[in-house]
């Protein structure tokens, strides 16, 4: 017996077939059936895979045509009303992507990965009714195909404690309602077959939760551990430790807690209380969130010092968390560096090492083929240690060396300079950065990095793009203009591809919801610039206007976050590397006679701890590193940066703290709500809410405008504003995004007019 559990597994596809097939179907290519075909090979295809590697614990229902959460609500009939007139596929597609009568439900991040949820909606009266048939029957599926599963389900206080309240009411108020269908499911299931385990995932239990939510758990594990003798059920949390929560599920009746001992290392302090329980730990020490290869010699060790508090016969060994967080398989990146593929471990891969940890933890025997496997564990891992592609003692010594790591000058000093520089007006309009990605200039890069054209026919097609844009941007009368962006393919890999450290794949996607999927830049190695990366394309843009064009950089906080990170190194020190680069690049771009730069940390909130205790450290580096970022920067260059999220009253000192000139934001759809904030604590610098949703392809009117801005003006004064759009324009069409820019114009000379 293998002794191992994977905690759930990619649905995508290693070619992405289930994107394909959903994005086929959504465009009325194939119907339905189709889907579903592809969607039953897929299983059957990921079942056999973990079966192969002799995965003792494998899942069903992780599987999903769009989220697990979407299908958490479809299981417990908590089907917001506008949707309840539809039924099966229309019903389920329609909840997450909208239609023409209805807006789809909100998405947002699962805790702190880059996988987004469909969230629940909520009310008092709110119903709830069993929908049990794609449980059962993927369970049914598994077993014709030769495998008996463990059922993941999403907990009944996770599903609660992520859901949205539409009325403001307690959404745990329904916890007693939710238990009862699920004990309902369990008591269906338990006929299934003679034994049955059930995964309830409830990372909401690495949060810090209060006193009235710990108290559900103990009632809702004691009545569903209860239902059937032949069902035994193991609590699932990741990301983080669970200690609180832990405690209390040591004194239920159920059979294991599986918990994550990669990001979750606080874990080890409740292991007395495991042993004491006698329950089952299911130790997580492979790595479900990041690329790199195991040190199977440290995993095992790890679970040696586990083994010396909970006794070995009750140790599973486990991913730390589902393995939907990684590419499928490295089998496909023929044109990878081999040696930075020989340091890497995709879904696929990691179960092979989960065999072999657990085979060497267990004293098992090993095959020719496990030693194989395993002497090249040995030699890659010693590989990735010494390699010179990796550790770059410049670079280093550069870090170590820094003295200047903020701007010299204080704002008040610095706005003077700057106002007197660019003589700008109150209520400066902009854009965020990004124009339409338009097919021809996707067709251009992919044209040129496939060698199909050459360089000069490629810049001159970047050229002629950026002309447009320029001249566009004069014609309605904007006051501070942007290049556009065409010559990049996403706001990270632009940069990645041109700073030392960074490798990049052919087919490594991940599911970032639905049929949508990311393909994250790897940090492999320390990072440095050797040369300018936007400079002459911003230098021609200005070449071509009177007018000021702003230099656009993503910051180092937003590309660490949204990069698979190197493992051997803390995340602080990374991102100082990653801002010493963009430091360079300010200054390059300053000198070059670009005195206005655009530095986005998109990202920003994303990378917050989940544990309150860690947050000021995050934030202390955080924003440190954006400060080295643009600690170049002389008194009269004017820093702006963009947050692309609208909660902002829990980080407002910290965004204080990072300094920058002008902040953009998202608020077109709060009103100025949000701005009240910037009130309350005094907030000097300048802001530039946005006006107008960019998610939409609507084109708001130029009264509609006008009304926000005035809206604005009752928190914010003249002086203080920018007007620009919530984000940059990158996924819109031409026409929507001149006649909306048009429109914001307008308003504000209408506002400039009325308020001499």
């Amino acid at each position: 017996m293998s002794k191992n559990y994977v905690i759930g597994f990619p649905r995508i596809g290693e070619k992405r077939e289930l994107k394909k097939v959903l994005e086929s179907f959504w465009a009325g290519d194939v119907d339905f059936g189709e889907v579903e075909y592809v969607a039953s090979e897929l299983k059957k295809r990921h079942w056999s895979y973990q079966k192969k590697a002799k995965v003792e614990y494998i899942s069903s229902n992780d599987f999903s045509y769009y989220d697990n959460m979407l299908d958490t609500t479809i299981l417990l009939g908590a089907i917001p009303k506008r949707f309840q007139d539809l039924e099966g596929h229309e019903q389920y597609f329609a909840m997450a992507r909208g239609n023409k009568d209805a807006v789809a439900m909100e998405m947002t991040k699962w805790f702190n990965t880059n996988y987004h949820y469909i969230v629940p909606e909520i009310s008092k009266d709110t119903k709830f009714e069993l929908n049990s048939k794609k449980v059962i029957n993927e369970f049914k599926q598994a077993k014709e195909h030769g495998v008996n599963t463990k059922i993941n389900l999403i907990g009944p206080i996770t599903y609660l404690g992520l859901s949205k309240s539409v009325d403001n009411s307690d959404t745990f108020l329904h916890i007693n309602s939710v238990v009862e269908q699920y004990t309902k499911l369990l008591e269906e299931i338990s006929s299934l077959e003679e034994n049955i385990t059930i995964q309830f995932d409830e990372p909401l239990f690495v949060k810090d939760l209060d006193s009235k939510v710990l108290s559900l758990i103990k009632p809702a594990y004691d009545k569903l551990a209860n239902v059937s003798a032949n069902i035994k059920i193991a609590v699932a949390t990741y990301f983080e430790h669970s200690n609180e929560a832990t405690k209390i599920l040591v004194n239920t009746p159920i059979w294991a807690l599986a918990l994550d001992f990669v990001y979750g290392e606080k874990n080890f302090d409740i292991l007395e209380d495991i042993q004491a329980s006698n329950k089952v730990l299911i130790a997580g020490v492979v790595d479900g969130r990041n690329v790199w290869k195991s040190n199977i010699a440290k995993k095992v060790k790890l679970l040696e010092d586990i083994s010396k508090v909970v006794n070995k016969d009750n140790i599973l060994v486990s991913t730390s968390c589902s393995l939907l967080h990684v590419p499928f398989t490295l089998e496909y990146e023929i044109a990878l560096d081999s040696d930075i593929k020989s340091w890497l471990s995709f879904a696929k891969e990691k179960l092979v090492e989960l065999k072999l940890i657990s085979k060497l933890f267990f004293k098992q025997e090993l095959t020719l083929e496990d030693k194989s496997s395993l002497k090249s564990n040995e030699e890659d891992n010693k590989s990735r240690e010494e390699s010179t592609k990796i550790h770059n003692k410049k670079v280093q010594d550069e870090i170590l060396s820094l003295k200047l790591v903020q701007r010299e000058d204080a704002f008040e000093d610095r706005i003077k300079a700057q106002r007197e520089f660019f003589k700008y007006d109150d209520l400066t309009t902009t854009t965020i950065g990004s124009f339409p990605q338009t097919p021809e200039i996707r067709k251009n890069r992919r044209d040129y990095k496939t060698g199909t054209i050459l360089k000069d026919e490629y810049e001159s097609n970047i050229k002629d793009y950026i002309d447009d844009c320029i001249s566009f941007q004069e014609s309605i009368g904007l006051d501070v203009l942007v290049h556009g962006e065409p010559e990049r393919n996403d706001m990270v890999e632009y940069f990645g591809e041109l700073l030392d450290g960074f490798a990049f794949t052919k087919n490594a996607w991940v599911q970032s919801y639905g049929s949508r999927c990311v393909k994250p830049p790897l940090i492999f190695g320390d990072v440095s610039r050797e040369n300018p990366m936007t400079v002459e394309w911003i230098k021609y843009a200005q070449s071509k206007t009177k007018k000021v064009v702003k230099g656009m950089l993503t910051g180092p906080v937003t590309i660490l976050n949204w990069s698979f990170v190197r493992d051997d190194k803390p995340r602080n020190e990374v991102a100082k590397q990653i801002g010493l680069a963009i430091a360079k690049e300010v200054d390059d771009l300053q000198n070059a006679g670009i005195k206005m730069i655009q530095v986005d940390e998109a990202a920003f909130k994303e990378g917050y701890p989940l544990r309150k205790e860690n947050i000021s450290t995050y934030e202390k580096w955080a924003v440190d590193n954006f400060k080295l970022s643009v600690s170049k920067s002389k008194i009269d260059t004017q820093i702006h940066t963009h947050m692309c999220y609208s909660e902002f009253n829990d980080i407002i000192k910290t965004i204080e703290a990072m300094d920058a000139d002008v902040i953009s934001i998202e608020t077109a759809r709060s009103g100025n709500e949000l701005l009240k904030i910037f009130k309350e604590v005094g907030y000097k610098q300048e802001v530039g809410p946005g006006i107008y949703d960019i998610h939409s392809p609507r084109v708001p009117s130029v009264e509609e405008m006008v009304n926000q801005i005035d809206a604005l003006l009752e928190v914010l004064p003249k002086e203080q504003l920018w007007i620009n759009p919530d984000c940059g324009l990158k996924t819109r069409k031409w026409p929507e995004v001149k006649q909306s820019l048009e429109n914001m114009v307008k308003a504000v000379n209408i506002v400039r007019e009325n308020r001499k």
